[in-house]
């Protein structure tokens, strides 16, 4: 009889073991899958971040499967498909090759172009990098083979990259400043990594390298992007660190509208950061020297172009800017003592006046207001007149703009011209 009830507890204690060695496994392989969810969820909040949607789609396309032409001063570079997809995406990448695309500048398929901001993302780091990974892995396949490299001789041959990446590449990861607070050091994680605003506002050298000037401004596929630094004149001086947030969040602040390739970056990237990480950006940009550039004096009111410029100016731009320029707080910019007016460059101006510009549209901003086009109703000089009137009045002071600049960017993005003569 003890024997018996002692075979009956022990398999009794035998199953139970087994019962529980279930439960034990089960619950370990939830916690994997709920842990690798946050992983994917993470990923994908680091894409966002990065931006890739906006390079790897084209208008009306599948998202991430590739095709958007890009123009580089050296020819067209056009965007791959990283969809999951094993034939003609990066379905059967490993998490190797995928962080020396990444981060490095190397695919399977060979060598990348800095238009791939590989040299921004080297500071990514190994966490982020990975769980970027888990999310990439999840968009789902599209077949759409896409010829990446349009360049001409010699700028086709990949293999240049290797000394071009021994100049300019600087694999160095991020290292936070001792002497910044962590919310700086937070901004200039994500600024000189995942959204890698240097790529577009730093001026570059004949090789496409980064020169010395970070955030100084440039000229980019036929629009200006700003100085981002604290120059009062020509850069962030004015801002304050909620302007700053409120305009990566909205496209709009009590300055300016989004245009151009910031309306992109706005709508994809920055207005679905999170509080705390608009806050460290603005901290970042807020904590930079002013660029050491003095204003110049405006052109006097009795200059021909100026006369003519204030005239046509009443006509053709005050129903919506006003007479004084002051237009309409976070939806039509100011003209008075802006900034992007007093630009080295007028690409941007051009490039809006001429083909007109839409509004960022935005969850704080669903109701962006639009500029129409004016190329195909006034010709160079009468564009011209008004650009230099705006750029030297209003607190303005900047370069004059001739026809003939009217002309270059007319035919460069390929503005109607106009109607009448």
């Amino acid at each position: 009889m003890a024997k018996n009830l002692f075979r009956t507890a022990l398999r009794t204690c035998m199953r139970g073991g087994m019962v529980f060695s279930a439960m034990a496994f089960l619950a370990h392989g939830a916690k994997a899958q709920d842990d690798r969810g946050a992983r994917i969820e993470r990923g994908r909040y680091l894409a966002i971040a990065g931006d890739c949607l906006a390079c790897h789609t084209t208008p009306g396309g599948k998202p991430f499967a590739g095709g958007l032409d890009l123009k580089t001063p050296f020819g067209i570079i056009t965007t791959s498909n990283i969809t999951s997809d094993r034939e003609t995406g990066i379905g059967s990448w490993t998490l190797q090759q995928f962080d020396s695309a990444v981060r490095h500048g190397k695919s399977p398929k060979g060598y990348l172009y800095p238009a791939m901001p590989y040299p921004a993302y080297a500071k990514i780091t190994d966490t982020d990098l990975a769980d970027l990974w888990e999310y990439i892995r999840t968009i789902p396949p599209v077949h759409n083979a896409v010829v990446t490299n349009k360049l001409p001789f010699p700028y086709n041959i990949r293999a240049l990259m290797i000394g071009w990446n021994l100049l300019f590449l600087d694999r160095t990861p991020f290292a936070p400043d001792p002497s910044k607070s962590a919310q700086v050091n937070r901004g200039a994680y994500l600024v000189e990594g995942l959204e890698h605003c240097g790529t577009c506002h730093t001026t570059k050298n004949f090789l496409g390298g980064d020169t010395r000037a970070t955030y100084q401004g440039t000229s980019l596929q036929g629009w200006y992007a700003p100085d981002l630094s604290n120059n009062p004149h020509t850069g962030l001086g004015r801002w304050s660190a909620d302007d700053l947030v409120t305009y990566l969040r909205s496209g709009t602040n009590r300055f300016t509208a989004a245009s151009g390739p910031m309306t992109e970056t706005i709508e994809n990237s920055t207005q679905h950061l999170s509080d705390v990480d608009l806050q460290a950006i603005a901290a970042y940009f807020k904590s930079l020297p002013p660029r050491a550039a003095a204003a110049p004096a405006p052109l006097p009111a009795t200059n021909a172009q100026m006369v003519t410029g204030a005239r046509e100016f009443i006509v053709q731009c005050s129903a919506c800017h006003v007479s004084s320029g002051a237009g309409i707080r976070n939806m039509i910019p100011t003209l008075q003592d802006n900034p992007a007016v007093n630009a080295p460059d007028p690409d941007s101006l051009l490039n809006i006046v001429l083909r007109g510009t839409n509004g960022p549209m935005t969850a704080a901003n669903p109701t962006g207001a639009a500029m129409p086009a004016f190329g195909w109703k006034l010709h160079d000089d009468q564009i011209a007149a008004i650009l230099t009137y705006i750029r030297n009045s209003m607190g303005n002071a900047a370069p004059a703009v001739q026809p003939a600049d009217v002309a270059r960017a007319r035919k460069a993005i390929g503005a109607e011209q106009p109607v009448w003569h």
